[in-house]
């Protein structure tokens, strides 16, 4: 399958924190029979990539889930109340439009509602907008019950509605849930470049779920494999647009996003500068970032007696939104970079690392 097809494909899918399924589903086709795939009891997804040899065991995490919401409850008139499930600045929600699953599989079309600009008095006007405020708008009137009529129950879960497009720039994808389906189409695009290739480990695929409300699949999911060495494919934090530098490196077409800091992990230093060496070596553009939020390394580099470990990310605009933007030219660098990484990470090479 074509890429920009492929991230279509992952970026429309239902996938709230906890709701994984049809992410899930679409990374096990695109593996089929070609890794050895598990789960754990939690759900995330894993594949077995086999080498030449057993060590060094390289983890590759992308996470499944997206940031997205949950029905709470109704009020009088039918319109449904909700929680935010991850990290949501409320001044990105008014006006989202958004689909409710039902326990049916049913997709219920809504808008995010709140009080009209029109209503609010000039204290009001000078705040920012509470989520508590909010409200789900899917149809209701006097006769028309959506608890009744369209079976919506508390703790249904609630995305934002899908908006992938190819943008008039064509290098530039739009869509929701970048944040982290571009690291699921890595995985599957990785697994495409190792067909017929040697390498010398055991390479392992893992689609986790619910990075976004505390890097929990990663965790099952590193305790089951025990890598020796472990990455995060996500997104880095593009401050290319008005109000950020405008010269900034972390920006669209700024190549792969490799991460000196986030709020979980202190990246393990050898093997950023062995990834840095190794981009430069095969002249794949890359740039230091950081970001206050956290990734799957967070929980695996605690894994056991600890895992050297480092997050890549694709660059992204408008992250945490109803809808984002990224580059197919970072895209095809990370996954350069990662499948340079797969070729050349050896026993000798590790041991450099842990010395």
């Amino acid at each position: 399958m074509d890429r920009v097809e492929l991230l279509q494909e992952l970026s429309e899918a239902f996938g709230v924190s906890g709701y994984e399924n049809e992410v899930i589903e679409i990374i096990r086709k695109h593996f089929g029979r070609r890794v050895a795939v598990s789960r754990d009891r939690i759900g995330s997804i894993i594949g077995r990539k086999d080498g030449t040899r057993d060590s060094p065991k390289i983890m590759f995490s992308a996470h499944m889930d997206e940031i997205g919401f949950m029905v709470k409850d109704f009020t009088k008139q039918g319109f449904v109340k909700f929680l935010t499930v991850g990290g949501w600045w409320p001044g990105n929600v008014p006006g989202m439009k958004v689909q409710i699953r039902t326990r049916d599989g049913r997709l219920v079309p809504g808008v995010v509602g709140l009080k009209p600009i029109h209503e609010l008095t000039p204290e009001e006007m000078k705040k920012l907008p509470e989520i508590k405020d909010m409200y789900i708008d899917v149809g209701a009137t006097k006769d028309f019950d959506p608890k009744k009529k369209l079976g919506i129950a508390p703790g249904d879960p609630v995305v934002p509605a899908g908006c992938f497009e190819r943008m008039a720039n064509s290098d530039l994808l739009l869509g929701k849930a970048w944040d982290d389906r571009v690291g699921c189409a890595l995985l599957v695009n990785l697994l495409d470049n190792l067909q017929d290739v040697e390498h010398p480990n055991s390479v392992y695929l893992v689609g986790s779920v619910q990075e976004e409300v505390g890097l929990r699949g990663a965790r099952t999911s590193a305790f089951a494999i025990e890598p020796d060495i472990g990455f995060a494919l996500d997104v880095s934090i593009c401050r290319d647009t008005p109000g950020n530098e405008d010269e900034a490196a972390e920006r669209l077409g700024g190549g792969v996003g490799v991460l000196i800091y986030d709020s979980t992990m202190i990246p393990h230093v050898k093997l950023r500068e062995y990834v840095c060496d190794l981009a430069e070596q095969n002249k794949i553009p890359y740039h230091l970032a950081s970001i206050k939020g956290g990734y799957d390394t967070g929980t695996i580099h605690l894994t056991k007696h600890g895992v050297p470990c480092l997050a890549l990310g694709v660059p992204t605009r408008y992250v945490h939104s109803g809808a984002s933007v990224i580059s197919l030219d970072d895209y095809d660098n990370i996954l350069k970079l990662i499948t340079s990484i797969v070729k050349n990470l050896n026993e000798d090479v590790l041991k450099k690392i842990l010395e």
